[in-house]
């Protein structure tokens, strides 16, 4: 989608503002297409909000607005129009008709979708990834089929054909659907191997790292296992489940790191991983890694438990790990400020004392890049699994 063999694609941002998301809720939302954009590439020169309850069924934002952004675009010539929500075909078909620099020349106009199968396509380096991926990009094409086409003229019959033949869509649309059932199938193999690997993994307690994308899973990872698995500030780093065995003190398990979590994930995306989430479903223990730094926290951990017990992984012994701890800031109030107190004016110690008392789950907080209270998380861990191997394995009590 971004091609970065040559210059900088620039972009727009539109959201909503709505019962469902205020405008605080709604410029979060942004922020995080902004960091989707960036880590696809793409550099952003403005945002676009409009308050609408419901989006327009024809281009999403009203006339107005859709004004506002066409002479951006065309004044600041920019490329691609990024909507934080997923468009019907015939919206997107409508806004491309819409923003146009000129009478030839149309610009890109993705949706929030797009955007992360983009990067997941970008990012996917193995053949399971790479045939997850393709799988999701086709299912999500395949009802969109009908904007590709600007005509709908019949193929002319051949010698010793009868009728006037198929429209080029349904061609179209059969193909994608043969490349649907291949990369199915391609994936029912994988799967099967990739179960096969479980099982002769042995004995040993499984621990998943879970949470949202870009929170530090594979940081923790590596810094657990001293193992080199790719991390950096960006969205869905890892796609790749890697697994690595770990021994702390003299007890040894399976860890796991597993694709990161978003708001919105694509349901074609959760169907396309399903063996990659496998990791979690069969884990015995998963720490659910949370950036505490980040403003909408609380949304994200949210976010990432709705989607475990989406894949039925809901109610597995879990162990929080607050992460990030160096990077949290907090607004002090002043003594002659009577505004109600926010979580923006909690403190850390105020937010472990406030976490560590409303849950039932071990919880720690720690800083995997500064290598803070990493110590305190082991034993945590250690004592888990522990406990555990005990429970299930009480002839093996001579490794501890």
């Amino acid at each position: 989608m971004f091609d970065t063999s040559k210059k900088q694609e620039t972009a727009v941002l539109v959201g909503l503002i709505n019962k469902s998301q205020d405008d605080e809720k709604a410029t979060e939302y942004l922020d995080e297409l902004e960091f989707l954009a960036d880590t696809a590439g793409a550099k952003v020169l403005s945002r676009f909000k409009q308050r609408l309850e419901h989006p327009d069924s024809r281009t999403f934002v009203g006339s107005g607005k859709l004004n506002d952004i066409r002479v951006f675009v065309k004044e600041n010539a920019v490329d691609i129009v990024i909507f934080d929500d997923e468009l019907s075909p015939a919206q997107q078909r409508n806004l491309e008709k819409e923003i146009k620099t000129d009478k030839d020349q149309k610009i890109k106009v993705l949706d929030r979708t797009t955007l992360i199968l983009d990067i997941f396509a970008s990012r996917a380096r193995t053949a399971h990834a790479k045939t997850q991926v393709e799988l999701a990009q086709y299912q999500y094409l395949l009802p969109r089929l009908a904007k590709m086409w600007s005509h709908h003229d019949r193929i002319k019959g051949g010698i010793g054909m009868k009728g006037a033949g198929e429209k080029e869509i349904e061609t179209d649309r059969r193909i994608v659907r043969d490349r649907i059932a291949l990369l199915k199938e391609r994936l029912t193999t994988i799967d099967k191997q990739m179960e096969t690997q479980r099982k002769s993994r042995g004995e040993l307690i499984r621990v998943a790292l879970v949470g949202y994308t870009n929170v530090g899973k594979s940081t923790i990872m590596n810094m657990l296992s001293k193992s080199e698995v790719f991390a950096e500030n960006k969205l869905f780093a890892t796609l790749d489940t890697t697994v690595r065995k770990v021994v702390i003190e003299n007890l040894p398990f399976l860890l796991s790191d597993t694709v990161g979590f978003i708001r919105k994930l694509p349901t074609t995306l959760v169907e396309s991983f399903k063996s990659t989430l496998d990791e979690v479903r069969e884990a015995d223990i998963l720490v659910h890694v949370i950036d505490i730094s980040h403003a909408g926290f609380e949304d994200q951990l949210n976010v990432v438990n709705q989607t475990l017990a989406d894949i039925g992984a809901g109610d597995k012994p879990t162990i929080l790990v607050f992460n990030k701890i160096d990077a949290f800031t907090f607004e002090e109030k002043e003594d002659d400020d009577l505004t109600p107190m926010t979580k923006k004016n909690l403190s850390l110690e105020q937010l472990k004392k406030s976490w560590m008392g409303k849950l039932n789950s071990p919880c720690i907080f720690i800083s995997a890049a500064g290598k803070q209270n990493i110590e305190e998380f082991k034993a945590v861990l250690y004592t888990q699994i522990k406990e555990m191997h005990e429970k299930r394995y009480p002839y093996n009590k001579f490794l501890y």
